[in-house]
């Protein structure tokens, strides 16, 4: 750490560089707080009547009933079982523990954090161009553009820190 770094934490203030790794840390706090509320409203669902649940949802929202959309969703929610309502809970839960560690490591600023946001972010930019490719809708393109955003923000922000640690390293010699 330089001292100038080490003077900008001891007096609270933080770097241009810092305050975007927290806003990423403070986005992924609120994305696992999401999924875990998703996850809580998946598990409310395990003792209901899946199709009574949608076709409300679909008359409050005022979908058309008789539309290939509606019958697309009904179709989709008629497979879904107690067991593998179960397994989409998990699942989400463990999306949420994901983004709550990132989001954790990157708020209080730890290296560690940096890398597992890095990979797992790109790990998904592969999926969300499938999905665009596929059918592109603006909430896939602003997912896809923030995540992308972010990839290329990690990468610059630990190239920084990776030759700072080479740069102090080499005047310590």
């Amino acid at each position: 750490m330089t001292t100038s770094s080490i003077q900008l934490r001891a007096s609270g203030k933080r770097s241009r560089r810092d305050r975007g790794i927290v806003a990423i840390g403070l986005f992924k706090l609120l994305q696992g707080a999401l999924f875990i509320l998703l996850g809580l409203g998946a598990i409310r669902l395990l003792h209901k009547d899946l199709m009574q649940v949608a076709e409300h949802f679909i008359l409050a929202m005022r979908f058309n009933p008789e539309g290939r959309f509606v019958s697309l969703v009904m179709d989709k929610v008629a497979l879904i079982d107690p067991h593998r309502l179960k397994q989409i809970s998990a699942a989400i839960f463990a999306v949420a523990s994901l983004d709550l560690i990132e989001g954790t490591g990157l708020v209080l600023e730890q290296a560690w954090a940096e890398y597992v946001t890095l990979i797992l972010t790109a790990s998904f930019l592969p999926w969300e161009f499938f999905e665009i490719v596929r059918r592109a809708t603006w909430i896939r393109g602003s997912l896809l553009v923030i995540n992308l955003a972010v990839v290329v923000y990690l990468v610059y922000y630990v190239q920084a820190r990776m030759r700072e640690r080479r740069r102090r390293e080499g005047g310590s010699r």
